[in-house]
């Protein structure tokens, strides 16, 4: 029988950067007279492709022109990062896993400069056996690619697998790949996450529930 295997989403989810993102988007509008709002910004960017993003942000802007942008929010972001504080729990599920030999890995729409430095921040560099970068293939999140290359990489089948996301976009490709899919309520609501196809909502890897569907899925 198929492995136990646990992917993770990065932003939002091992740690919460969303008021990094959002900073770094307003300077960017700032430039041109306007800005993003917070719903918008949950509802319309958070967790999608930067391709995707630019294009509903400047939708006037040239396609190399955007690609610069991007470049910037990037710096933007990796200049403003500082300290990180992992999400609650996230250490006792991580050495859970290790102790039971479980597979664990990050699927992650962030470039993948912001992603090893967000990784190091936590101290998690060596904690996961495979970084899958959304960019990095034909296909980002919401596509369900992403996270079906995280399974194959880590000997994994959808069935036996358990993922991690806050974003409508992450939960949306997980959901599709065919992975139960808890969403973390980093920022949307339960509605949003159960609608966008979460099959539960938890506050973070502490939650009772959670660790009753592990054990339930390890043994």
């Amino acid at each position: 029988m198929a492995k136990l295997t646990l992917l993770f989403d990065l932003d939002g989810t091992l740690t919460d950067t969303d008021h990094l993102h959002l900073g770094a988007y307003d300077t960017l509008l700032g430039e041109i007279g306007r800005s993003l709002s917070l719903h918008d910004y949950r509802t319309r960017v958070m967790g999608a492709p930067n391709d995707a993003i630019m294009e509903y942000l400047f939708p006037e802007h040239p396609h190399d022109a955007r690609n610069a942008l991007v470049a910037r929010k990037e710096e933007l972001v990796r200049a403003s990062m500082g300290v990180l504080q992992p999400t609650a729990g996230l250490d006792r599920v991580l050495a859970w896993a290790e102790r039971h030999g479980v597979p664990c890995g990050v699927v992650t729409n962030a470039p993948r400069a912001n992603a090893e430095m967000m990784l190091a921040g936590l101290g998690l560099s060596e904690r996961f056996g495979v970084l899958v970068i959304g960019d990095e293939l034909p296909h980002g999140k919401p596509h369900p690619l992403p996270y079906l290359t995280g399974l194959d990489r880590l000997g994994g089948v959808a069935g036996q697998a358990v993922a991690f996301e806050d974003s409508l976009s992450g939960i949306r490709a997980a959901a599709a790949a065919g992975i139960h899919t808890f969403g973390i309520r980093t920022a949307l609501s339960d509605a949003a996450l159960l609608g966008a196809g979460a099959a539960a909502v938890i506050d973070d890897f502490t939650d009772a529930a959670l660790w009753a569907l592990l054990e339930a899925r390890l043994s």
